[in-house]
């Protein structure tokens, strides 16, 4: 145990001193990008266990000092460069993959190279289908969409008994081999028989089923039709898409129980809707009140402080637009949840204002504003800009396109939920405060009465 001791804060200490090597030489490659904290090594240091736990103030804080250039901030292995303002986020937003990248920015946090395997996170073909045939058939998996979320709502909110219900649940953190053979003994399967029939009957054999699986099998490699290959590309998709439609649906249901008064408008929309047009992924487009409530949620209620991470990749490192150039390797960030908050950018920027969108909507359609084709997607929730970045702006907004499902699933979730529920929270106007750690922001568990139920939802 003693030697095990020592092992441990031996790792420790060369890890800091690692850590302080690093910083060292990109202090004199970028001695112009001005620091938010101290640049000696005790104290940045000491400034890395502080993001921690103080992330949403740090990044302000030099938003306020620097609104419009890049400051950095010390994390505990590196800096983290913040960049600010309009114009330094286009820059990001148009950066080539290979001089800022996208990928190498993902794979500092989600390190896909050993959590899902090496021929996953190089050969990502399954990205290129949820940003081409995943969009172009949502409007024919919408009733398969439909038909899931009645019955999510039904078995979850619908239990018999007396008492609180747990639900949104964040499983512990398992061994991988173990979660991989859960996910296989679940689909494999399904798997096999798709490629039992593939076998026999070729890729168009009567019945095959319009999903994900037959979108890879129309495209994989052959050594990459087999069982654990297949399944991992769908834990991936479900890794990246599960977590961030549960958090903002779950913070737009605590916005709602808030601010209970929109409830009502939403209701009458959405009878009035499906009334003239149906249950379709066309009528969600007419729920002008559903899609405006979800984006002024998803405005104020951030996943963190900073968004769109990049990697610099070139040699000769990246250079903004204001001259500034970060060398290869720096890690970099927009300034997500500071830009939100901007009353530069939105009146009452700090206030929930559940139909913003929808009023400027009409307000711009009143005035003939709308002049071309694209015009008409602005301030929709699937709509990015550089002052509204929950997806991201430019080349990878919310990575290959994956917000286009993500916003019908969450506005046909909210349609339903305002259709069929009255919910209000446990306590009047309480609202859980949110998990800080690092530039991640989570949320506690509240109770809200569902009908008669109390049900209580945790996402962690």
């Amino acid at each position: 145990m003693d030697d095990l001791r020592f092992m441990l804060l031996y790792g420790v200490l060369a890890g800091v001193l690692f850590a302080s090597f690093r910083k060292a030489v990109y202090d004199r490659k970028v001695a112009n990008v001005p620091i938010v904290g101290s640049s000696r090594f005790l104290a940045s240091c000491w400034d890395g266990f502080r993001f921690i736990r103080h992330a949403p103030e740090v990044i302000q804080r030099g938003y306020d000092l620097y609104p419009e250039g890049i400051f950095r901030v010390a994390r505990l292995f590196r800096w983290e460069y913040v960049v600010c303002g309009p114009k330094l986020i286009k820059d990001i937003a148009g950066a080539p993959e290979h001089a800022v990248s996208f990928a190498e920015g993902v794979e500092e946090t989600v390190q896909a190279k050993f959590t899902m395997g090496r021929e996953l996170a190089e050969n990502n073909y399954h990205l290129d289908l949820v940003r081409t045939t995943l969009t172009r058939n949502l409007h024919n998996c919408f009733p398969d969409v439909r038909d899931e979320i009645i019955c999510a709502f039904d078995d979850v909110l619908q239990l018999q008994g007396s008492g609180a219900e747990q639900l949104i649940f964040a499983p512990l953190i398992s061994n991988k081999n173990k979660s991989n053979a859960k996910a296989m003994e679940i689909l494999g399967p399904l798997i096999e028989e798709r490629l039992a029939k593939e076998a026999e009957l070729g890729p168009d054999w009567p019945g095959r089923p319009n999903d994900f699986i037959s979108w890879m099998l129309n495209v994989a490699d052959e050594d990459q039709k087999a069982v654990l290959p297949l399944t991992l590309r769908i834990l991936s998709i479900n890794m990246a898409a599960i977590h961030t439609s549960s958090a903002a649906f779950t913070q737009a249901l605590f916005d709602l129980t808030t601010h209970p008064e929109y409830l009502l408008p939403m209701r009458e929309e959405v009878e009035h809707v499906v009334a003239e047009e149906g249950w379709s992924k066309a009528a969600l487009n007419s729920m002008v009140k559903i899609d405006s409530f979800l984006r002024e949620s998803q405005r104020l209620n951030t996943n963190g402080s900073l968004g769109m991470t990049r990697k610099v990749i070139a040699k000769e490192g990246f250079r903004f637009s204001d001259g500034t150039v970060l060398p290869c390797g720096s890690y970099l960030a927009a300034a997500l949840r500071p830009t939100h908050y901007d009353e530069s950018k939105y009146e009452n920027a700090a206030k929930f204002d559940g139909f913003r969108f929808a009023r400027e909507r009409a307000e711009h359609q009143a005035a003939h504003e709308f002049n071309d084709s694209q015009d008409v997607f602005k301030r929709q929730m699937i709509s990015t800009a550089v002052d509204h970045l929950p997806f991201g702006t430019g080349r990878h907004a919310c990575p290959v396109n994956g917000r286009f499902f993500a916003a019908t699933e969450l506005k046909a979730m909210m349609a339903h939920l305002v259709l069929n529920y009255d919910v209000k929270p446990e306590v009047e106007g309480a609202r859980p405060a949110d998990i800080v750690f690092g530039q991640t922001v989570r949320l506690t568990g509240i109770y809200l009465q569902v009908g008669n139920r109390v049900i209580g939802l945790t996402l962690n």
